[in-house]
This record gives structure tokens, sequence and C-alpha cells, in this order.
């Protein structure tokens, strides 16, 4: 395994890069890896898509809307006997 030594780092990338790996709960060393395996495509980014299009949605049904949600999908929870059968 080959040892590397990088010159020339500044202070403000210096100090993004430790917040970064503490933020993310890794070493700096596993953290430059990481980010030089990503960027010479030896390993592939991980990326985790969090979608926000929904949000707006969230909490604004009343009673009246759930209770008329829940008797349109009653037939849904109906077990068919016929797939059943042993």
């Amino acid at each position: 395994m080959t040892t590397m030594t990088l010159r020339g780092i500044d202070e403000p990338l210096s100090q993004a890069l430790k917040e970064l790996a503490h933020s993310q709960g890794v070493s700096l060393n596993a953290l430059a890896l990481r980010l030089i395996r990503e960027a010479t495509g030896v390993e592939k980014r991980k990326r985790t898509l969090v979608y926000h299009d929904l949000d707006s949605l969230a909490g604004t049904w009343s009673d009246n809307d759930e209770l008329e949600f829940k008797n349109a999908t009653l037939s849904l929870e109906a077990i068919d006997g016929d797939m059943w059968k042993n």
C-alpha cells in the first residue's frame, strides 16, 4: 500500500475537510480516501436522494378526509377466499 503526502492544502480547505469528516463521523484520512476514490471513479458515490415534493401535504387532512379515504379503500382490505383456499 502506498503512502502519499498532500501539500498546498490551505486553511479554508483544511477546515472544510475536518468539518465534513466530523459531520460524517469518520477520520480525515477515511474521508480523503473516499473522496479520492469517488473522484477517480474507483468507487461510485453513494447517493441518498431525499425528496420534499409532498412535504406541503403532510398533516393537511381533516378528520373527514381521513374517514373518506378509509371508506374508499376499505374494499382493498378484503381477503378473497377463493385465492386463499388450501
